[in-house]
């Protein structure tokens, strides 16, 4: 392939350093970055190979391991990424059956730890019905009245206000508060 008199801007990929190609093929800036993009690239066919290869061979072994009612300590880990030490404190404190065969023989029911992980059922909240605020001008107080009204200083009745995100109307220089709502809180609702 020739080249061509052309310098096309590229990215190196392997350390991402700005270069001049000389080719449209060109991916790496020199030589070293190619040979480490190739050998990073070799490690990983050979880590996936060696991956497939472990998991043929213990494939039996973890159908086998499924179908058992008690499991070893070690399996359980393995099966549900839990700590060693985490499964004998579950065995300790009387959340799984574990049943101790000797010395490092400890087994425990696989049931049990499979019903740690099942789905939970969670209450389901009642709707809360916001109310949309009353402007109205018997329905609000302004902030020196909320202050006089409950012996508060105008800061805190303002602070509590965005505390609550409490909605809040401004006409000229007055901040209107509806009444209801400020009265919930002062009441302590």
């Amino acid at each position: 392939m020739g080249f061509s008199k052309l310098k096309i801007p590229r990215v190196c990929e392997q350390c991402s350093k700005p270069f001049e190609a000389k080719t449209v093929m060109t991916r790496f800036c020199t030589l070293s970055c190619n040979n480490k993009a190739l050998k990073e690239k070799k490690k990983l066919e050979k880590e996936k190979v060696e991956k497939d290869t472990l998991l043929q061979k213990y494939k039996n072994k973890i159908a086998e391991v499924q179908n058992r009612e008690f499991i070893s300590v070690a399996e359980a880990t393995v099966m549900f990424g839990l700590s060693k030490d985490t499964v004998h404190r579950y065995i300790k404190r009387g959340i799984i059956t574990g049943t101790n065969l000797g010395s490092r023989l400890t087994r425990v029911k696989r049931s049990d730890l499979e019903n740690l992980f099942s789905a939970v059922e969670m209450p389901e909240e009642e709707e809360i019905i916001i109310e949309k605020p009353n402007f109205e001008v018997g329905n609000c107080y302004t902030i020196s009245e909320i202050s006089s009204k409950f012996y508060a200083d105008p800061g805190t009745v303002t602070n509590l206000i965005k505390r609550n995100k409490i909605p809040t109307k401004k006409v000229g220089s007055f901040v209107y508060v509806p009444k209801n709502l400020i009265d919930k809180i002062f009441d302590g609702k």
